[in-house]
Protein backbone atom coordinates (compact mmCIF):
# COMPACT_ATOMS: atom_id res chain seq x y z
CA UNK A 1 0.00 0.00 0.00
CA UNK A 2 1.15 3.61 -0.36
CA UNK A 3 2.81 5.34 2.24
CA UNK A 4 5.32 7.70 3.27
CA UNK A 5 8.75 6.08 2.00
CA UNK A 6 11.62 7.41 1.01
CA UNK A 7 14.58 5.46 -1.45
CA UNK A 8 18.52 7.00 -0.89
CA UNK A 9 21.91 6.19 -1.16
CA UNK A 10 21.81 4.77 -4.69
CA UNK A 11 22.85 6.25 -8.41
CA UNK A 12 19.98 8.59 -9.06
CA UNK A 13 18.92 9.17 -12.80
CA UNK A 14 16.02 11.39 -12.81
CA UNK A 15 14.91 10.50 -16.70
CA UNK A 16 15.59 13.70 -18.14
CA UNK A 17 18.85 13.29 -19.17
CA UNK A 18 20.83 15.12 -16.48
CA UNK A 19 23.89 13.70 -15.08
CA UNK A 20 23.45 11.12 -12.07
CA UNK A 21 23.80 12.00 -8.68
CA UNK A 22 25.97 9.40 -6.95
CA UNK A 23 24.31 9.46 -3.80
CA UNK A 24 20.27 10.27 -4.58
CA UNK A 25 17.26 10.18 -2.66
CA UNK A 26 13.73 10.00 -3.55
CA UNK A 27 10.96 10.71 -0.71
CA UNK A 28 7.44 9.53 -1.89
CA UNK A 29 4.15 10.50 -0.15
CA UNK A 30 0.94 8.43 -1.25
CA UNK A 31 1.58 8.09 -4.80
CA UNK A 32 3.41 11.32 -5.43
CA UNK A 33 7.17 12.24 -5.17
CA UNK A 34 7.44 14.40 -2.92
CA UNK A 35 11.27 15.88 -3.30
CA UNK A 36 14.40 14.51 -5.27
CA UNK A 37 17.72 15.16 -4.74
CA UNK A 38 21.19 14.38 -2.95
CA UNK A 39 20.58 11.92 0.03
CA UNK A 40 22.36 14.64 2.00
CA UNK A 41 19.68 17.21 1.74
CA UNK A 42 16.75 15.08 2.50
CA UNK A 43 15.33 14.28 5.90
CA UNK A 44 13.82 10.50 6.55
CA UNK A 45 11.18 12.51 9.15
CA UNK A 46 8.98 9.43 9.64
CA UNK A 47 8.84 8.09 6.32
CA UNK A 48 10.12 4.06 6.06
CA UNK A 49 13.84 4.56 4.50
CA UNK A 50 14.32 2.10 1.97
CA UNK A 51 18.39 1.58 1.48
CA UNK A 52 19.48 1.66 -2.44
CA UNK A 53 23.57 1.53 -1.92
CA UNK A 54 24.47 -0.45 -4.94
CA UNK A 55 21.38 0.46 -6.91
CA UNK A 56 20.33 2.44 -9.79
CA UNK A 57 16.85 5.10 -8.54
CA UNK A 58 15.54 5.16 -11.74
CA UNK A 59 11.35 6.13 -13.07
CA UNK A 60 9.96 3.31 -14.39
CA UNK A 61 10.13 1.76 -17.51
CA UNK A 62 7.60 2.80 -20.70
CA UNK A 63 6.59 0.51 -23.44
CA UNK A 64 5.22 2.21 -26.12
CA UNK A 65 4.27 -0.81 -28.45
CA UNK A 66 2.70 -3.90 -27.26
CA UNK A 67 -0.14 -6.36 -28.00
CA UNK A 68 -1.26 -7.14 -24.49
CA UNK A 69 -3.25 -10.12 -25.58
CA UNK A 70 -0.49 -11.89 -27.78
CA UNK A 71 2.63 -14.16 -26.03
CA UNK A 72 5.43 -14.29 -28.72
CA UNK A 73 3.85 -17.62 -30.41
CA UNK A 74 6.01 -17.51 -34.08
CA UNK A 75 2.65 -18.53 -35.82
CA UNK A 76 0.33 -15.46 -35.72
CA UNK A 77 -2.24 -17.44 -37.47
CA UNK A 78 -2.58 -19.55 -34.33
CA UNK A 79 -4.25 -16.42 -32.03
CA UNK A 80 -7.51 -16.98 -34.68
CA UNK A 81 -8.45 -19.82 -32.73
CA UNK A 82 -8.41 -17.98 -29.54
CA UNK A 83 -11.43 -17.00 -27.73
CA UNK A 84 -11.81 -13.16 -26.91
CA UNK A 85 -11.76 -14.42 -23.00
CA UNK A 86 -8.58 -16.67 -23.32
CA UNK A 87 -7.17 -13.42 -24.72
CA UNK A 88 -8.20 -11.01 -22.14
CA UNK A 89 -6.92 -13.89 -19.68
CA UNK A 90 -3.62 -14.10 -21.04
CA UNK A 91 -3.56 -10.14 -20.84
CA UNK A 92 -3.94 -10.16 -17.16
CA UNK A 93 -0.96 -12.50 -16.67
CA UNK A 94 1.29 -10.31 -19.26
CA UNK A 95 -0.18 -7.03 -17.48
CA UNK A 96 1.19 -8.18 -14.44
CA UNK A 97 4.95 -9.55 -15.96
CA UNK A 98 4.96 -5.77 -17.61
CA UNK A 99 4.59 -4.73 -14.05
CA UNK A 100 6.69 -7.02 -12.27
CA UNK A 101 9.66 -6.69 -14.65
CA UNK A 102 9.55 -2.65 -14.13
CA UNK A 103 7.65 -1.71 -16.91
CA UNK A 104 5.18 1.15 -14.85
CA UNK A 105 3.44 2.51 -18.34
CA UNK A 106 2.42 0.60 -21.38
CA UNK A 107 0.49 1.40 -24.55
CA UNK A 108 -0.84 -1.48 -26.57
CA UNK A 109 -0.85 -1.45 -30.54
CA UNK A 110 -4.15 -3.20 -31.23
CA UNK A 111 -6.49 -5.92 -30.04
CA UNK A 112 -9.71 -7.64 -31.41
CA UNK A 113 -12.29 -7.62 -29.09
CA UNK A 114 -11.20 -4.77 -27.24
CA UNK A 115 -9.36 -7.31 -24.97
CA UNK A 116 -7.30 -3.89 -24.58
CA UNK A 117 -9.37 -0.96 -23.46
CA UNK A 118 -10.93 -4.20 -20.73
CA UNK A 119 -7.69 -4.94 -19.77
CA UNK A 120 -7.12 -1.25 -18.94
CA UNK A 121 -10.63 -1.29 -17.44
CA UNK A 122 -9.53 -3.59 -14.88
CA UNK A 123 -6.42 -2.66 -14.37
CA UNK A 124 -7.64 1.25 -13.22
CA UNK A 125 -10.18 -0.73 -11.02
CA UNK A 126 -7.90 -2.45 -9.33
CA UNK A 127 -9.41 -5.48 -10.36
CA UNK A 128 -5.73 -6.97 -11.45
CA UNK A 129 -2.11 -6.19 -11.32
CA UNK A 130 -0.67 -4.03 -14.15
CA UNK A 131 1.36 -1.41 -15.22
CA UNK A 132 -0.60 1.99 -16.44
CA UNK A 133 -2.07 1.80 -20.23
CA UNK A 134 -3.39 3.22 -23.44
CA UNK A 135 -5.17 0.90 -25.12
CA UNK A 136 -6.88 1.82 -29.07
CA UNK A 137 -9.12 -1.17 -29.07
CA UNK A 138 -9.17 -2.37 -32.80
CA UNK A 139 -6.15 -1.22 -35.23
CA UNK A 140 -7.63 0.47 -38.59
CA UNK A 141 -7.06 -1.58 -42.04
CA UNK A 142 -7.92 -1.28 -44.93
CA UNK A 143 -9.31 -4.51 -47.53
CA UNK A 144 -6.19 -6.09 -48.19
CA UNK A 145 -4.43 -4.10 -45.73
CA UNK A 146 -1.73 -5.00 -42.83
CA UNK A 147 -3.82 -6.76 -40.69
CA UNK A 148 -6.29 -7.97 -42.95
CA UNK A 149 -5.51 -11.90 -42.98
CA UNK A 150 -6.72 -13.28 -46.22
CA UNK A 151 -8.94 -16.80 -46.02
CA UNK A 152 -11.14 -18.39 -48.64
CA UNK A 153 -13.89 -16.48 -50.08
CA UNK A 154 -16.96 -17.89 -48.00
CA UNK A 155 -14.85 -17.22 -44.45
CA UNK A 156 -15.61 -14.06 -42.80
CA UNK A 157 -14.19 -12.73 -39.93
CA UNK A 158 -16.11 -9.64 -38.35
CA UNK A 159 -13.23 -6.79 -37.99
CA UNK A 160 -15.12 -3.46 -36.95
CA UNK A 161 -11.50 -1.86 -37.33
CA UNK A 162 -11.65 -3.21 -41.20
CA UNK A 163 -12.18 0.23 -43.46
CA UNK A 164 -12.03 1.55 -46.67
CA UNK A 165 -12.46 5.37 -47.46
CA UNK A 166 -12.74 8.99 -45.34
CA UNK A 167 -16.31 8.06 -44.06
CA UNK A 168 -15.64 4.47 -42.75
CA UNK A 169 -12.44 5.40 -41.54
CA UNK A 170 -13.64 8.18 -39.95
CA UNK A 171 -16.70 5.91 -38.19
CA UNK A 172 -14.57 3.50 -37.15
CA UNK A 173 -11.98 6.06 -35.07
CA UNK A 174 -16.04 7.13 -33.47
CA UNK A 175 -16.54 3.72 -33.09
CA UNK A 176 -13.63 3.20 -31.06
CA UNK A 177 -13.89 6.35 -29.22
CA UNK A 178 -17.13 4.87 -28.09
CA UNK A 179 -15.88 2.06 -26.35
CA UNK A 180 -13.41 3.73 -24.86
CA UNK A 181 -10.20 4.21 -27.07
CA UNK A 182 -7.85 6.70 -25.90
CA UNK A 183 -5.63 6.70 -28.55
CA UNK A 184 -6.16 5.81 -32.42
CA UNK A 185 -3.75 3.09 -34.14
CA UNK A 186 -4.12 3.18 -38.11
CA UNK A 187 -2.62 -0.32 -39.26
CA UNK A 188 -2.21 0.52 -42.63
CA UNK A 189 -0.71 3.10 -43.44
CA UNK A 190 1.98 0.68 -45.31
CA UNK A 191 1.91 -3.39 -45.49
CA UNK A 192 3.76 -5.23 -42.92
CA UNK A 193 6.27 -7.87 -42.12
CA UNK A 194 3.50 -10.00 -40.03
CA UNK A 195 0.92 -9.99 -42.81
CA UNK A 196 0.92 -12.76 -45.66
CA UNK A 197 0.06 -10.96 -48.98
CA UNK A 198 1.71 -7.59 -48.98
CA UNK A 199 5.04 -5.69 -48.41
CA UNK A 200 6.35 -3.81 -45.73
CA UNK A 201 7.52 -0.71 -48.47
CA UNK A 202 3.90 -0.44 -50.11
CA UNK A 203 1.80 2.62 -48.83
CA UNK A 204 -2.12 1.25 -48.47
CA UNK A 205 -4.64 3.96 -46.38
CA UNK A 206 -4.21 7.06 -48.33
CA UNK A 207 -3.32 10.39 -46.83
CA UNK A 208 -7.13 11.45 -47.59
CA UNK A 209 -8.20 8.41 -44.82
CA UNK A 210 -5.70 8.70 -42.67
CA UNK A 211 -6.82 12.45 -42.13
CA UNK A 212 -10.45 11.68 -41.31
CA UNK A 213 -9.34 9.45 -38.87
CA UNK A 214 -6.99 11.64 -36.95
CA UNK A 215 -9.28 14.80 -37.43
CA UNK A 216 -12.01 12.42 -35.47
CA UNK A 217 -9.52 11.96 -32.81
CA UNK A 218 -8.11 15.60 -32.17
CA UNK A 219 -11.13 16.68 -31.58
CA UNK A 220 -11.70 14.01 -28.66
CA UNK A 221 -8.34 15.01 -27.48
CA UNK A 222 -7.22 11.81 -28.55
CA UNK A 223 -3.30 11.33 -29.92
CA UNK A 224 -3.21 8.90 -33.46
CA UNK A 225 0.17 6.33 -34.18
CA UNK A 226 0.69 4.31 -37.46
CA UNK A 227 2.26 1.13 -38.54
CA UNK A 228 4.35 2.97 -41.29
CA UNK A 229 7.03 1.36 -42.46
CA UNK A 230 7.51 2.13 -46.22
CA UNK A 231 8.87 5.88 -46.62
CA UNK A 232 6.54 6.86 -48.65
CA UNK A 233 3.97 5.60 -46.38
CA UNK A 234 5.67 6.97 -43.27
CA UNK A 235 5.20 10.83 -44.98
CA UNK A 236 1.31 10.15 -45.91
CA UNK A 237 1.14 10.01 -42.60
CA UNK A 238 3.14 12.55 -41.70
CA UNK A 239 1.15 14.89 -44.47
CA UNK A 240 -2.47 12.97 -42.65
CA UNK A 241 -1.12 14.93 -39.45
CA UNK A 242 -0.39 11.62 -37.29
CA UNK A 243 1.68 11.85 -33.91
CA UNK A 244 3.69 9.02 -33.90
CA UNK A 245 5.59 6.29 -36.79
CA UNK A 246 5.88 3.02 -35.82
CA UNK A 247 8.79 1.04 -37.24
CA UNK A 248 9.76 3.30 -39.97
CA UNK A 249 12.05 0.83 -41.38
CA UNK A 250 12.82 3.27 -44.59
CA UNK A 251 13.43 6.66 -43.13
CA UNK A 252 15.13 8.94 -45.80
CA UNK A 253 16.38 12.43 -44.68
CA UNK A 254 13.18 14.20 -46.19
CA UNK A 255 11.12 11.94 -43.50
CA UNK A 256 13.32 12.48 -40.95
CA UNK A 257 13.28 16.28 -41.35
CA UNK A 258 9.17 15.81 -41.81
CA UNK A 259 9.13 14.14 -38.55
CA UNK A 260 11.01 17.21 -36.63
CA UNK A 261 9.03 19.82 -38.33
CA UNK A 262 5.41 18.11 -37.33
CA UNK A 263 6.48 17.34 -33.79
CA UNK A 264 6.17 13.49 -34.42
CA UNK A 265 7.67 10.57 -32.70
CA UNK A 266 9.07 7.70 -34.20
CA UNK A 267 9.05 4.10 -32.17
CA UNK A 268 11.54 1.58 -34.00
CA UNK A 269 10.31 -1.26 -32.38
CA UNK A 270 13.82 -3.15 -32.86
CA UNK A 271 13.47 -6.10 -31.32
CA UNK A 272 10.49 -7.04 -33.44
CA UNK A 273 12.53 -7.55 -36.72
CA UNK A 274 15.47 -8.70 -34.54
CA UNK A 275 14.09 -11.65 -33.16
CA UNK A 276 12.13 -13.12 -36.22
CA UNK A 277 15.65 -12.54 -38.12
CA UNK A 278 17.19 -14.23 -34.93
CA UNK A 279 15.03 -17.06 -34.75
CA UNK A 280 13.72 -17.66 -38.62
CA UNK A 281 11.93 -20.57 -40.59
CA UNK A 282 13.34 -23.58 -38.00
CA UNK A 283 11.62 -22.44 -35.08
CA UNK A 284 8.00 -21.95 -36.83
CA UNK A 285 7.85 -18.12 -37.98
CA UNK A 286 6.44 -18.09 -41.28
CA UNK A 287 8.62 -18.11 -44.09
CA UNK A 288 7.43 -14.78 -45.45
CA UNK A 289 7.87 -13.09 -42.37
CA UNK A 290 11.25 -14.29 -42.37
CA UNK A 291 11.80 -13.14 -45.86
CA UNK A 292 10.23 -9.57 -45.07
CA UNK A 293 12.27 -8.95 -41.91
CA UNK A 294 15.87 -10.12 -43.53
CA UNK A 295 15.11 -7.69 -46.38
CA UNK A 296 14.40 -4.81 -43.84
CA UNK A 297 16.39 -5.41 -40.99
CA UNK A 298 19.82 -3.55 -42.43
CA UNK A 299 17.73 -0.44 -43.55
CA UNK A 300 15.76 -0.60 -39.99
CA UNK A 301 18.96 -0.10 -38.51
CA UNK A 302 19.98 2.80 -40.54
CA UNK A 303 17.05 4.59 -40.39
CA UNK A 304 17.11 4.44 -36.22
CA UNK A 305 20.78 5.92 -36.89
CA UNK A 306 19.49 8.75 -39.82
CA UNK A 307 16.70 9.51 -37.14
CA UNK A 308 18.46 9.46 -33.96
CA UNK A 309 21.46 11.94 -35.97
CA UNK A 310 19.29 14.09 -36.99
CA UNK A 311 17.06 14.89 -33.50
CA UNK A 312 13.57 13.11 -34.21
CA UNK A 313 12.28 11.96 -30.72
CA UNK A 314 12.86 8.32 -30.49
CA UNK A 315 10.25 6.49 -27.80
CA UNK A 316 11.22 2.95 -26.47
CA UNK A 317 8.90 0.43 -27.96
CA UNK A 318 8.81 -3.67 -28.55
CA UNK A 319 5.85 -4.55 -30.42
CA UNK A 320 5.74 -7.27 -27.89
CA UNK A 321 3.56 -10.04 -28.95
CA UNK A 322 5.17 -10.61 -32.12
CA UNK A 323 7.20 -13.80 -32.89
CA UNK A 324 9.62 -14.38 -29.46
CA UNK A 325 9.05 -11.20 -28.32
CA UNK A 326 7.62 -11.58 -25.33
CA UNK A 327 5.59 -9.68 -22.34
CA UNK A 328 8.07 -8.92 -19.47
CA UNK A 329 11.38 -9.05 -21.82
CA UNK A 330 10.46 -6.03 -23.00
CA UNK A 331 13.89 -3.92 -21.80
CA UNK A 332 15.99 -5.93 -24.56
CA UNK A 333 15.10 -2.88 -26.72
CA UNK A 334 16.67 -0.58 -24.51
CA UNK A 335 19.63 -2.79 -25.06
CA UNK A 336 19.51 -3.07 -29.40
CA UNK A 337 19.12 0.72 -29.24
CA UNK A 338 22.15 1.03 -27.39
CA UNK A 339 23.51 -1.31 -29.97
CA UNK A 340 22.36 0.47 -33.02
CA UNK A 341 24.23 3.52 -31.98
CA UNK A 342 22.09 5.20 -29.09
CA UNK A 343 23.84 6.38 -25.83
CA UNK A 344 22.66 4.41 -22.55
CA UNK A 345 21.39 7.50 -21.05
CA UNK A 346 19.28 8.78 -24.31
CA UNK A 347 17.80 4.90 -24.30
CA UNK A 348 16.90 5.17 -21.09
CA UNK A 349 15.59 9.03 -21.13
CA UNK A 350 13.55 7.10 -24.97
CA UNK A 351 12.19 4.96 -21.80
CA UNK A 352 11.28 7.33 -19.62
CA UNK A 353 10.70 10.98 -20.10
CA UNK A 354 10.29 10.72 -23.76
CA UNK A 355 8.08 7.69 -23.87
CA UNK A 356 5.70 9.23 -21.34
CA UNK A 357 5.75 12.52 -23.11
CA UNK A 358 4.19 10.51 -26.41
CA UNK A 359 1.53 8.80 -24.03
CA UNK A 360 0.69 12.36 -23.03
CA UNK A 361 1.58 11.56 -19.43
CA UNK A 362 4.61 14.01 -19.59
CA UNK A 363 3.59 15.83 -16.75
CA UNK A 364 2.55 12.75 -14.63
CA UNK A 365 5.67 10.12 -15.37
CA UNK A 366 8.13 9.65 -16.88
CA UNK A 367 11.01 11.52 -14.89
CA UNK A 368 11.73 11.64 -11.26
CA UNK A 369 10.38 15.31 -9.96
CA UNK A 370 8.15 16.49 -7.42
CA UNK A 371 4.32 16.42 -8.25
CA UNK A 372 4.75 13.41 -10.37
CA UNK A 373 3.47 9.96 -9.76
CA UNK A 374 5.80 7.37 -7.47
CA UNK A 375 6.52 5.39 -10.52
CA UNK A 376 9.73 3.78 -9.94
CA UNK A 377 12.12 0.99 -9.85
CA UNK A 378 15.61 0.34 -8.37
CA UNK A 379 17.91 -1.60 -10.70
CA UNK A 380 21.32 -3.85 -9.21
CA UNK A 381 24.25 -1.75 -10.48
CA UNK A 382 24.39 1.12 -13.14
CA UNK A 383 22.73 0.56 -16.19
CA UNK A 384 24.46 3.39 -17.65
CA UNK A 385 27.44 1.18 -17.36
CA UNK A 386 25.40 -1.87 -18.77
CA UNK A 387 22.16 -1.08 -20.37
CA UNK A 388 21.79 -5.14 -20.49
CA UNK A 389 20.86 -5.22 -16.84
CA UNK A 390 17.79 -3.97 -17.49
CA UNK A 391 16.64 -7.06 -19.19
CA UNK A 392 17.61 -9.30 -16.27
CA UNK A 393 14.33 -9.81 -13.60
CA UNK A 394 16.45 -10.64 -10.92
CA UNK A 395 18.16 -7.19 -11.43
CA UNK A 396 15.15 -5.20 -10.88
CA UNK A 397 15.38 -5.27 -7.09
CA UNK A 398 11.87 -3.19 -6.75
CA UNK A 399 9.04 -1.90 -8.49
CA UNK A 400 6.87 1.17 -7.26
CA UNK A 401 3.77 2.32 -9.18
CA UNK A 402 2.09 5.65 -7.86
CA UNK A 403 3.30 5.07 -4.44
CA UNK A 404 2.88 1.28 -3.75
CA UNK A 405 5.23 -1.36 -3.90
CA UNK A 406 4.42 -3.62 -6.90
CA UNK A 407 7.39 -6.03 -6.40
CA UNK A 408 10.43 -6.62 -4.48
CA UNK A 409 13.69 -8.64 -4.93
CA UNK A 410 15.62 -7.19 -2.07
Amino acid sequence: MAGRYLIRGGVLIDGTGADPVDDGAVLIEDDKIVEVGPASSISAGKAEVIDAKGRTIMPGMIDTHIHIGSDGSPNPMRRLKDLVAFSAIKSAVHAKALLEAGFTAVRDAGAHGYTNIATRQAIDSGLIVGPRMRAPGYGLTSTGGHGDSYYRPEVHIDNPGLVDGPDEVRRATRLMLKMGADCIKFVSATGGVMSDGDEPAVPQFTVEEMAAGIHEAKMHGVYTFAHAQGNQGIKNAITAGINSIEHGFWIDDEAAQMMIDNNVWFVPTLNAVYQIVEYGEEAGIPSYAVRKARAAQEAHLESFGRAYKAGVKIAMGTDAGTPFNRQGENAIEVDLMVRAGMKAMDAIVATTKTAAELLQWGDKTGTLEAGKWADIILVDGNPLDNVGILRQPDKISLVMKGGTVAASRM
